[in-house]
């Protein structure tokens, strides 16, 4: 090839062939050469504009800038466009339902939930016809069944006619069983009343069928026959054994003892005797308490907690305590072990008041010269009651000079008190009266300025400055008496722990002295 011609060419030594990099630009190139440019749509073109404007930016950052504002303008239009489209608060029209006929009306209203509230079927029915002829009044039920309760501080009386039994029904009733509830029905026992027809709405319904707890030992079931009341008597066997409840004291004596089955009752009487012999806060853990109340049990499975009998606790430092309640000469009391009984002191003060005047000498009030004040006077309200300081008997009651009414009470071993200026008295001679017993009222009789209580305390026959003689008295059971005492605390400590189950087994018809019959009513 000449050379001006081969000069006008440029050889391209890359081709296909070669690989690599070159051949990597080749090939672009030549796609690039071969591919046909296509035209982009409107949305296309659209959105990258929308892309590279950004009209959506973050209204938070770059605040004040061209970008924020055009942004803002967005927020605006399409705020402006949301309230240009919405539909408004005007009622949309629609077309009305068709208006149902009287027929189709019952028809539909039989099938809605009304008549299953009120208590009709859901059934596909009709609509009652002209053959159903409304009722002139309501039939009324033949029987009312109902259930009361005898509440707290109730009587029998008081809950039937709440209930709605007539007042002379109740009169009936209360009249029959007045033998069988003389102490009283029971808070909480349950009433099953029937009551009948009755002739008309202005009367009131008669008592067909009660049934109650008359006692723990007794229920009481009365139906009428025959337009008159009559009564059933069920006796229900009881189980009078005491309870016994024995165990380790823990971290408390009381959590201890309710964890063993005792009873809140039992347990707080035990805390109120133990705490009269020695200190509850030196009861330690591991000493051993022991508890015996009364327990009645029915066959029923209905139980009675009565009071508390025995308080043993034996200690791992101390002296044990064997606590039992006993009545002697008329009056109860815990005695120890050994037959002795509680020291009784006497009152701080025989009547609520103030001490105005002591012992000793003085001018009299009202006579106006020095005599000798043989007592000391307590300032109480007129009509305040007057109590006996310690056990005693009644020696006088009555008038008695410058003392007014006045009561003396001989208490043994030469030892006798005197109440004067009474307004009333409230004691008789003879009688025994016990510490605290209430024996006249607060006055103003006899040589007396006004209302005040003169109280004397004699040794001897002579009067004596009450301050300043302390006495206590002491029951201690001998002979017999000593003998009975110990075998009941033996009987107490032999019984076994925890509840009884003599109406556990269906067929056991042993009687034993423990078993309480009830009472039959005439």
């Amino acid at each position: 090839m000449p050379l001006g011609v081969a000069g006008l060419f440029q050889e391209n030594q890359f081709g296909f062939q070669q690989g690599g990099a070159p051949a990597s630009l080749w090939l672009a190139d030549s796609l690039r050469q071969e591919a046909p440019v296509r035209p982009q749509d409107w949305r296309t073109r659209l959105r990258d504009w929308a892309e590279d404007v950004e009209l959506v930016p973050d209204l938070g950052q770059r605040i004040g800038s061209r970008t924020w504002f055009r942004g803002l303008a967005t927020c605006f239009g399409l705020c402006a466009t949301a309230l240009y489209l919405s539909p408004g608060f005007q009622p949309v029209p629609g077309a009305p339902g068709p208006t149902l006929s009287d027929a189709h009306y019952d028809e539909v209203r039989s099938q809605m939930l009304t008549p299953l509230a009120l208590g009709g079927d859901s059934g596909h029915r009709m609509g009652a016809t002209d053959a159903v002829q409304p009722l002139r009044e309501t039939p009324e039920r033949p029987q009312i069944e109902l259930s009361a309760q005898v509440g707290s501080s109730d009587t029998l009386a008081r809950a039937l006619s709440r209930a709605g039994v007539s007042s002379s029904d109740v009169a009936t009733v209360t009249g029959m069983v007045g033998e069988d509830i003389s102490g009283g029905v029971k808070p909480g026992t349950r009433l099953d009343i029937v009551l009948g027809r009755r002739a008309s709405r202005d009367r009131p319904r008669p008592l067909d069928h009660l049934a109650f707890r008359a006692r723990l030992d007794l229920g009481v079931s009365m139906d009428r026959l025959d337009g008159v009341l009559s009564i059933k008597r069920v006796p229900i066997r009881v189980d009078a054994t005491p309870l016994r409840i024995q165990g380790v004291v823990g971290d408390s004596i009381y959590r201890s003892a309710r964890a063993a089955g005792a009873p809140p009752k039992a347990v707080q009487a035990f805390l109120r005797v133990i705490a009269k012999q020695v200190d509850l806060g030196s009861i330690a853990a591991g000493d051993r308490y022991d508890i015996v109340t009364e327990y009645r049990q029915a066959e029923t499975g209905d139980v009675e907690v009565g009071e508390l009998l025995y308080a043993g606790l034996k200690r791992a430092r101390g002296k044990a305590i064997d606590m039992l309640k006993w009545t002697s000469n008329g009056r109860t009391e815990w005695f120890e072990a050994s037959g002795v009984g509680e020291r009784r002191g006497v009152l701080s003060a025989p009547v609520a008041g103030r001490m105005s005047s002591g012992y000793g000498m003085r001018r009299h009030p009202i006579l106006g010269y020095t005599r000798m004040h043989a007592g000391i006077d307590f300032a109480a309200r007129y009509g305040s009651p007057i109590y006996a300081v310690t056990d005693g008997v009644v020696a006088y009651a009555g008038r008695h000079g410058g003392h007014g009414n006045y009561v003396r009470i001989q208490h043994g071993g030469g030892l006798a008190t005197g109440y004067a200026h009474m307004s009333r008295i409230a004691a008789a001679v003879g009688q025994r009266v016990r510490r605290g017993q209430v024996i006249g009222y607060v006055g103003s009789t006899g040589l007396s300025t006004g209302p005040h209580l003169h109280y004397e305390l004699y040794r001897g026959g002579a009067t004596v400055n009450p301050l300043s003689v302390k006495f206590t008295t002491t029951a201690q059971l001998a002979g017999r008496e000593l003998a009975a005492f110990r075998a009941k605390l033996a009987a107490y400590q032999g019984l076994a722990i925890g509840p009884h189950q003599r109406f556990a087994q269906a067929g056991d018809d042993a009687s034993a002295d423990a078993v309480v019959p009830a009472a039959r009513g005439k």
